[in-house]
């Protein structure tokens, strides 16, 4: 398991504020910090999964502005994949990344970090732009890989918060589900502050 350090300890909903990546062994029970010393500003980490790599949105710092980075698990090796925007998501056969360059519309790509320096190529558009005022975000494929769930609603979620971070007031928004070729719809229509959701994946019964 692996997680992030609060860059304070006073808890605040940027969510970039982070300082410090650590790896929880759940066998031994050790929580130690991973070799690279110098990772700040990360936040929406995962693990890829063959599991060699980190991937991470970083905001102002390591020299970097606003990119999304992969991260090497098990050394200090650091790539900028050049995507702007942020939250990104990889299939689970880790050759497709969807991310979000501005708020406004998702893309997808070709994920390959077997080469020596890790690149996306084949860059498009999935889900265009849905008005002028709708965020879409928090992309997430589906375990087999076929679609894609993710957050859809007002620029203006309350308060006069952003929206888009976590624990933030999202009115309005709402939860959807779409293919590759670019068609979705909406699962909840309450709009309920629905956002960032995650795939379950669930036995197959017997037959």
């Amino acid at each position: 398991m692996a997680d992030l350090k609060g860059e304070f300890d006073r808890y605040t909903t940027t969510d970039y504020a982070s300082k410090g990546l650590f790896i929880y062994d759940l066998k031994t029970g050790t929580h130690k910090e991973h070799p690279n010393k110098t990772l700040l500003h990360l936040y929406n980490m995962f693990w890829t999964p063959d599991g060699d790599w980190f991937i991470a949105t970083v905001h102002g710092a390591m020299g970097y502005k606003h990119t999304n980075l992969v991260v090497k698990s098990r050394g200090t090796k650091v790539f900028d994949l050049k995507l702007p925007g942020c939250r990104p998501d990889v299939g689970p056969d880790g050759s497709k990344i969807v991310w979000c360059p501005d708020e406004k519309v998702l893309w997808i790509g070709a994920l390959n970090l077997t080469a020596p320096v890790p690149e996306v190529k084949n860059r498009s558009i999935l889900f265009a732009k849905s008005g002028p005022q709708m965020y879409q975000q928090h992309a997430d494929f589906s375990p087999d890989g076929k679609f894609i769930a993710f957050s859809r609603g007002p620029k203006k979620g309350g308060a006069g918060k952003y929206p888009v971070a976590p624990g933030n007031p999202a009115n309005g928004w709402n939860i959807c589900v779409g293919d590759m070729t670019g068609k979705w719809v909406e699962i909840t229509g309450d709009g309920n502050h629905n956002k960032e959701p995650d795939w379950v994946p669930m036995p197959t019964p017997d037959r």
